[in-house]
């Protein structure tokens, strides 16, 4: 083995417990307010990923910036600020969520979609779908929980997606759903 190869071996060897993967938990999204963005922000700059004004609005320059700080720091790449991206940062989950409550964003949009809970009849629909293609083994009940969760999961890793857990336009589409109306028969 060429001696140049080793180090990459043992980087790789030495790194495996922190992409090691817990067994998914429900998770829940809460929109940061201003002040918590703001720090995001300033976090982001003061490590060369984010050349924008730190002004509190999350906007397409922030989340770019998150992803090219997660892909240069070795993190798993989000669409949204999660513990370890936080805590790579030197931030608190806990303090940027007391900094009070976000605005939100505007309802009907796709970031208002990502954090609105589903209603039963499409937690209905996307478990008769995933039951169906043999990825979800619980009761159809209409109620989201970690079973249902982990059978997205399990399907988001077969098709290829970035196996989040959690509903999205692509997983949507994938799973033959209209992701504008998850409720709707499927397609």
């Amino acid at each position: 083995m060429g001696s140049w190869l080793a180090p990459l071996l043992v980087a790789g060897l030495l790194s495996a417990p922190v992409l090691a993967q817990q067994a998914p938990s429900l998770l829940y999204t809460q929109p940061l307010a201003p002040a918590a963005v703001t720090a995001v922000q300033e976090k982001l700059r003061a490590a060369g990923a984010y050349t924008g004004k730190a002004d509190g609005i999350w906007g397409p320059d922030s989340q770019a910036a998150l992803e090219r700080y997660q892909a240069t720091h070795g993190l798993v790449p989000s669409t949204q600020l999660n513990p370890a991206t936080a805590a790579t940062l030197g931030l608190s989950p806990s303090e940027l969520l007391a900094a009070g409550p976000g605005a939100g964003p505007a309802p009907g949009t796709p970031a208002a979609m990502a954090t609105e809970p589903l209603n039963q009849a499409a937690v209905r629909n996307i478990q008769q779908r995933l039951k169906a293609l043999d990825f979800y083994r619980g009761e159809v009940d209409g109620l989201w929980g970690a079973s249902t969760q982990s059978a997205i999961e399990r399907f988001q890793q077969g098709r290829g997606l970035q196996a989040t857990g959690q509903m999205n336009p692509v997983t949507a589409r994938e799973l033959g759903l209209d992701p504008s109306n998850l409720a709707a028969p499927v397609r």
